[in-house]
């Protein structure tokens, strides 16, 4: 029988089990984000979840080179800023992007993606590492036991790849990079700079400083050669200005790249699959029938992807209820359910307002009960899967609302043992 919950007992635990994890943000601007509680998947769970990522990233990739031999009218169709046109179809690495993370909802239907982020998804530091801790406090197996080493190994896989590439030097200066006054963004960065187990440093993007068609240089003066930059979104990147001069120093930074002058990674590559507008373009391609697809690919599509479209007349005509969301936004902002014409559950913040909208249907989200430190709560369940190189990789849980957003908790997963019931 299960113990009645202890508000004041959790709330200890709590403390004393996050507080023995060096730089983790346990806590977000004041706000519990790291839960002490467990979910629980099964070995089988754990293999579909697997299997799907890594189909749904075959369809994108496979997607991208499509794109990648489009013509400019159609990228500007996908939100694709006019800026990064002359740059957007350069590929330094054999995969699109190195980290990215395909978000998926378990449904009745079974599993299927909400979206993918390729070019700066974020809760790494979580999923293989904070992850394990938790799972030692249960007493539970980790399904991301191990997985750490293999995201190092694929990071230097990469990193070695695009060097040899380009031919840089035997001792490159790789800096890894963000803003430094936000805290997630700065440690994740920092995990991730450890996890790849390479020679570099961390430089926030502040200190760095860019020499028109010469090169990006850290803050003693050297010239960078592979700049990391993990949780700063190209889009962002794309519309900086130097205060001094008025210079477009983020596209000078992407002419870098472009001519070899600097390595960046994720690369530029991933930014094109980044746009939620993709996803109209693998839909309305399995819709026609068409045979860049294979049977096989059609029939993933089918069975993993949502319909999702440029416009929500479909929608209105069938009363399905639907979302409208941003085809570049993060964290739920700007995000609406509509039944009809009707709104019925919005953000509240409204930053992608000018973003192209995308229709993708609307799917239920698992509910789940939470233990948090004011109590027992429901939350609906997102599931983030890793996809490292192409290769699915580590997995973890965000438990928040309908619309994930900000305010989502981290909620540690194990893998569920014989007679133990699921908490998922």
């Amino acid at each position: 029988m299960e113990q009645e919950f202890n508000e004041h007992e959790h709330t200890k635990k709590r403390a004393k089990t996050y507080n023995e994890i060096n730089s983790f943000w346990h806590d977000l601007n004041d706000s519990e984000y790291g839960l002490y509680d467990m979910a629980f998947l099964s070995e089988q769970d754990i293999k579909d979840i697997q299997l799907v990522t890594e189909r749904v990233g075959k369809v994108f990739f496979k997607t991208a080179n499509l794109l990648r031999n489009s013509p400019d009218e159609t990228l500007l169709q996908l939100d694709i800023p006019q800026s990064v046109l002359p740059f957007i179809r350069h590929k330094a690495l054999p995969v699109e992007t190195i980290i990215a993370r395909v978000d998926l909802v378990k449904t009745k239907e079974g599993l299927k993606v909400l979206e993918l982020n390729s070019d700066t998804p974020t809760f790494e530091k979580e999923v293989f590492h904070v992850n394990n801790y938790l799972c030692q406090e249960f007493d539970v197996v980790d399904p991301n036991e191990g997985l750490a080493a293999i995201l190092g190994m694929e990071m230097r896989k990469a990193l070695g790849e695009a060097l040899h590439r380009t031919q840089f030097s035997n001792h490159p200066n790789i800096v890894f990079t963000s803003h430094d006054q936000n805290e997630e963004d700065k440690l994740t960065t920092q995990f991730l700079m450890d996890t790849s187990n390479v020679s570099a440093k961390y430089v926030p993007l502040h200190k760095l400083t860019i020499k028109k068609s010469e090169g990006l240089y850290d803050d003693e003066g050297n010239r960078i050669d592979v700049l990391y930059r993990q949780t700063y979104p190209l889009e962002h990147l794309l519309e900086d200005v130097s205060a001094e001069t008025g210079d477009h120093i983020g596209v000078q930074l992407i002419e870098l790249v472009f001519t070899n002058k600097l390595i960046m990674l994720n690369p530029i590559s991933a930014f094109l699959l980044q746009s939620k507008a993709v996803q109209s373009v693998i839909w309305g391609m399995k819709e026609i029938d068409s045979p860049y697809f294979s049977t096989e690919e059609k029939q993933w599509i089918h069975d993993y992807f949502l319909p999702t479209y440029l416009e929500e007349d479909l929608f209105l005509t069938k009363g399905w209820k639907y979302v409208k969301k941003p085809s570049y936004g993060r964290e739920g902002d700007t995000v609406s359910i509509f039944q009809g014409t009707k709104k019925l559950v919005e953000d509240q913040h409204h930053t992608y307002e000018q973003s192209l909208p995308v229709y993708q249907k609307y799917v239920e989200l698992p509910s789940l009960e939470i233990r948090t430190v004011t109590g027992v709560k429901e939350a609906k369940i997102l599931i983030g899967s890793f996809l490292i190189n192409g290769k699915a990789c580590g997995i973890g849980l965000r438990a928040g609302s309908q619309i994930t957003d900000n305010n989502a908790y981290f909620l540690p997963v194990g893998i569920k043992k014989e007679r133990r019931d699921s908490r998922v």
